[in-house]
């Protein structure tokens, strides 16, 4: 089946539910890229089945827009499904010392709702821009914790088998900002387990975070840090793009931060092209230069320029493409 034909037949599924030819740069913290062919908002569980249906006929790609805080999407666009948990998975219920999350729930607006409930475990993700069900999948973290440190289980859809589906922790495979779930796999809504807290030290702590992380990092247009220290507590990908003097390089309408060598920096009006030629380079360069060859977490959505090259494996994060 042709890309053209596939789209006509997902819309043809999808019916109200299709948005089409929707800019996803404005749903990401690049805010650089183009469209994506086909675009939903589920508001059940019955649109879920629908949208399993469609991708199942269609075989087209699919990717979940969460807070956009780790996707670099394609110039040329995604020729895809796109799909938005934002009406779905948008609740907060705190019951005790459980908390129950939708999976687009913003990690720091979850931070601040755990401490304001008298709970601590989770002041962490205060300055993670990332949503619930992105930092299930990457398996966030900083300051010491992460994900896997509180999570209990998850509610998820899984468009393949076409039906919910409860999982422990346990059973994700989440390691060091990774897990095994995959694109097919929907975080409705996730469980953690924290602990009783004081309110005035908890409030503290996450205006510590905050404030080392505006010392520390840059803001614009950006996605955190891109590459995975290589190894934890000892050598940083920062260090060694510092060493070889890279920060501040730049191509084009992307450069590498001049406040934090592990960010690279986009433009208003930019090329997600352009910033992805910046990582690669950097990469190729440490790998050149070190011997330490770094893993991106940034995930590439789409085709294009470079994006292909990309995705067959030159040590980036494959997303989905098409």
């Amino acid at each position: 089946m042709t890309r053209d034909r596939a789209v006509h037949a997902a819309v043809q599924i999808l019916g109200p539910l299709a948005e089409l030819d929707v800019p996803l740069a404005p749903m990401t913290t690049y805010r650089v890229g183009g469209s994506a062919a086909v675009f939903v908002r589920p508001r059940t569980c019955d649109d879920l089945h629908v949208i399993a249906e469609a991708v199942a006929v269609s075989e087209l790609p699919v990717v979940v827009i969460g807070r956009g805080s780790n996707l670099l999407v394609a110039d040329a666009g995604f020729r895809g499904i796109a799909i938005s948990l934002a009406v779905l998975g948008s609740g907060i219920e705190i019951v005790g010392t459980v908390v129950r999350a939708g999976g687009a729930v913003a990690l720091p607006v979850l931070a601040r709702r755990t401490v304001a409930a008298g709970l601590t475990g989770f002041e962490w993700a205060v300055g993670v821009p990332g949503s619930v069900g992105g930092g299930v999948r990457m398996n966030a973290g900083g300051h010491g914790s992460d994900m896997a440190s509180c999570l209990r289980c998850v509610e998820m859809f899984d468009l393949d088998r076409r039906a919910a589906v409860e999982l422990p922790a346990a059973a994700l495979g989440m390691r060091f900002r990774g897990s095994d779930l995959g694109d097919r796999q929907l975080i409705v809504h996730a469980t953690l387990d924290l602990a009783p807290g004081s309110v005035e030290a908890s409030e503290a702590e996450l205006e510590e975070i905050v404030r080392w992380r505006r010392e520390h990092q840059p803001g614009g247009q950006n996605a955190g840090s891109v590459f995975v220290n290589p190894v934890p507590g000892e050598v940083t990908a920062g260090e060694l793009i510092d060493r070889i003097g890279l920060r501040g390089f730049r191509i084009g309408t992307a450069h590498v931060s001049e406040k934090h060598a592990n960010f690279i920096q986009g433009t208003d009006g930019g090329s997600a092209d352009d910033v992805l030629r910046v990582i690669e380079e950097v990469r190729r360069r440490v790998a050149d230069e070190t011997g330490y060859v770094l893993r991106s977490e940034v995930r590439l959505i789409g085709t294009g320029d470079g994006f292909d090259e990309a995705l067959a494996g030159h040590g980036l994060h494959a997303g989905v493409r098409w």
